[in-house]
C-alpha cells in the first residue's frame, strides 16, 4: 500500500473558521478543520456567541473545537461541556493577541511550562475524548520553552501537537522557524503538525522536508483561498481528484467557492446573522482587479443577501467568459 500523505489542517482563526467556512475548506481538500478559538469563560457562562462558535454539523468529521483560557478549573469545566459533541478538543497556547495574553491565556502561558502542563493534565483527566495542543515556540523573552513543553505534554498523554514556528513576541512578523519545529519533531514520538508560512505547494513541500512534520496546518494562506488545499494536493501529486468547480481556473474556483460559502451560510445560519460574511467577502475579493472600489461598496451594504449577491456578481464577471458560459 502507498504511504499515507501528510494531512492538511485548516488552522483555527478568529472571524474566519466559522462552520460554513470549515465545511467549504473540507470540500476543497482540507483533511482536518478546527473551530474559531473560543474562550472557556464564555462557554462556562453560557454566552450565546461563544456557543455559536462551537456549533457543528454531521458533515464535519472529526469535529475539533479549540478553547483557550487562563483558569484551569474553567478549562476543565469547558472540556466536560464539550466532550459530548467533540471528537477531539484542542487547547490553545498559541494565540498572540494582547487581549488574550493579558488574561494569562494563549501564548502568554508559555512563559510558565509548569502551568501549561498542569492545565493540560487536568483537561486530559477530565476528558473522554483525545486532547491536542496548538502552541508557539515560546514568548520570545528568554529561552524558547516549546521543546521542553512538548516533551512534557507527550508524557501527559497529549495525542498531537501543532507548533507555529514563531514566538509570542513575533506575532506574525519575520519568518516561521522551521528548524525549531524539526527539533521538536525529533524529540517526541507523537505527531507534530507544522504551522507557519505555508502558502502554496512549494512551501508545503519545503516545510515538510525541513521539519519532518506529520502534517501541515495552514492559516493565513487559506483566508479567501480555501482552494489552497486542493492545489497543494494536486501540485504535489497527492491527489488526482477533479476540482468541484470544474476546471483549474483561479477565477472560476474563487467564484464557485464564494457561491458555495454563501449557500452553506444560508443553510446553517438561517436563525441568526453570519457575523463573518463581510470579512470573508473582503478576503475573497482581495488582490483582484477593482478590489479596492469593491471593498468600499461592500462596507455600505448591510443586507447579507445583497452583499452575497454583489460579490457573486463581481467574481462571475472576472471568471473567464468561456468558463461561465
Amino acid at each position: 500500500m502507498p504511504a499515507a500523505k501528510p494531512p492538511l489542517f485548516l488552522a483555527p482563526m478568529a472571524g474566519v473558521t466559522d462552520l460554513a467556512y470549515r465545511l467549504l475548506a473540507s470540500e476543497c481538500g482540507a483533511d482536518f478543520t478546527v473551530t474559531e478559538f473560543t474562550a472557556a469563560s464564555g462557554l462556562t457562562r453560557r454566552n450565546t456567541n461563544s456557543w455559536l462558535k462551537v456549533e457543528s454539523d454531521p458533515r464535519e468529521k472529526p469535529f475539533i473545537p479549540q478553547i483557550f483560557g487562563g483558569d484551569i478549573e474553567e478549562m476543565v469545566t469547558t472540556v466536560k461541556l464539550l466532550q459530548d459533541r467533540a471528537d477531539i478538543i484542542d487547547l490553545n497556547f498559541g494565540c498572540p493577541a494582547p487581549k488574550v495574553c493579558r488574561n494569562d491565556a494563549g501564548a502568554a502561558l508559555l512563559r510558565n511550562p509548569d502551568r501549561v502542563v498542569k492545565m493540560v493534565r487536568a483537561c486530559i483527566e477530565a476528558a473522554d475524548v483525545p486532547i491536542t495542543v496548538k502552541m508557539r515556540l515560546g514568548t520570545g523573552s528568554g529561552p524558547n520553552t516549546a521543546l521542553e513543553i512538548c516533551q512534557r505534554l507527550e508524557a501527559e498523554g497529549v495525542e498531537r501537537i501543532c507548533v507555529h514556528g514563531r514566538t509570542l513576541k513575533q506575532r506574525y512578523s519575520g519568518e516561521s522557524d522551521w528548524s525549531q519545529i524539526r527539533n521538536i519533531v525529533r524529540a517526541v514520538e507523537i505527531p507534530v503538525i507544522a504551522n507557519g508560512d505555508v502558502v502554496n505547494a512549494k512551501t508545503a513541500a519545503a516545510c515538510l522536508e525541513q521539519t519532518g512534520a506529520a502534517g501541515l496546518m495552514i492559516g493565513r494562506g487559506a483566508i479567501g483561498r480555501p482552494t489552497l488545499f486542493h492545489e497543494i494536493k494536486r501540485d504535489l501529486g497527492w491527489s488526482d481528484d477533479k476540482p468541484l468547480w470544474g476546471i483549474d481556473d483561479p477565477a472560476v474556483a474563487r467564484h464557485w467557492c464564494w457561491e458555495r460559502y454563501v449557500e452553506l451560510s444560508s443553510e446553517l445560519y438561517h436563525d441568526h446573522h453570519n457575523k463573518n460574511l463581510k470579512r470573508h467577502a473582503v478576503s475573497f475579493t482581495k488582490g483582484l482587479p477593482g478590489a479596492s472600489a469593491m471593498r468600499v461598496e461592500l462596507h455600505s451594504i448591510q443586507d447579507q443577501k445583497k452583499l452575497g449577491h454583489r460579490v457573486s456578481e463581481y467574481l462571475e464577471e472576472l471568471a473567464s467568459p468561456e468558463a461561465v458560459a
